[in-house]
């Protein structure tokens, strides 16, 4: 009887530390996407004014480089608390919202690359329009060649999608890299969108049909990052005017 009791203590034990074990990893999990997030946007504040720096400005304090007002932008971590991505309309809750200053419209991307785009908000919470959803489309480009079109979730596989309005006159191959386009307020120009696993183009059409394997895993989707784009009202704003002043010619 002792013996017995003696094994059923060291299996309490081992049960009560594989708790432990879990729940530190998964607060282990959060501090290293916060960390992440913190890099990250300290990169991004470094290739952008990379990017700007010419000979001239030599003489300038590091601090004072200017930065093109369409690469002014941060990241904001979360953790994904809800996701489907069996559904013909699939979305996914984070468990930040307003309060960290998530608004609707913010592009949403993962280690690996896009995820999708920021529907509604709440003080604490955010429901995100994934790629699996064909209610939006993802402006996206080849890397090596800037040919663009729009990526849509045909509402069959997670693992594909499907790159339109793509001319017959365009040349690529199975492999080529889809980047975003940058020609949205919603995401910078290059961030990863997946790669070309399928074409084919009949005789009679004008452009191909193109299947893009995407770089997200959405089953093992776990922490995004939501960015934050400084100039996004100024941008839309005057972007509204001119179409108001065009309707009314």
């Amino acid at each position: 009887m002792l013996s017995s009791g003696n094994a059923m203590v060291g299996r309490m034990y081992e049960m009560t530390n594989s708790f432990v074990e879990f729940f530190k990893l998964s607060e282990a999990n959060d501090n290293l996407a916060n960390e992440n997030t913190q890099l990250r946007n300290r990169v991004v504040e470094l290739e952008n004014k990379l990017s700007t720096l010419t000979d001239t400005l030599n003489s300038v304090s590091w601090k004072n480089v200017p930065v093109s007002p369409e690469k002014e932008y941060s990241y904001i971590t979360a953790k994904v608390i809800r996701n489907t991505t069996h559904l013909s309309q699939n979305y996914i809750t984070l468990n930040k919202g307003s309060n960290e200053g998530i608004t609707p419209d913010m592009g949403v991307v993962g280690e690996e690359g896009v995820v999708g785009i920021v529907k509604s908000v709440s003080p604490r919470f955010s429901v995100v329009i994934p790629i699996l959803n064909p209610k939006i489309q993802i402006s996206s480009k080849f890397k090596k060649n800037d040919y663009s079109g729009p990526l849509v979730w045909n509402g069959k596989d997670a693992r594909f999608a499907s790159l339109n309005d793509i001319a017959r006159h365009v040349r690529f191959s199975l492999g080529d890299t889809l980047i975003t386009s940058g020609l949205t307020k919603t995401f910078p120009e290059g961030i990863m969108i997946g790669t070309i696993n399928d074409y084919n183009i009949k005789e009679s059409d004008a452009y191909y049909n193109i299947q893009v394997k995407l770089a997200v895993n959405f089953r093992t989707l776990t922490h995004v990052k939501i960015i934050k784009y400084k100039n996004y009202r100024e941008q839309s704003v005057l972007e509204q005017t001119a179409a108001d002043e065009g309707k009314k010619k």
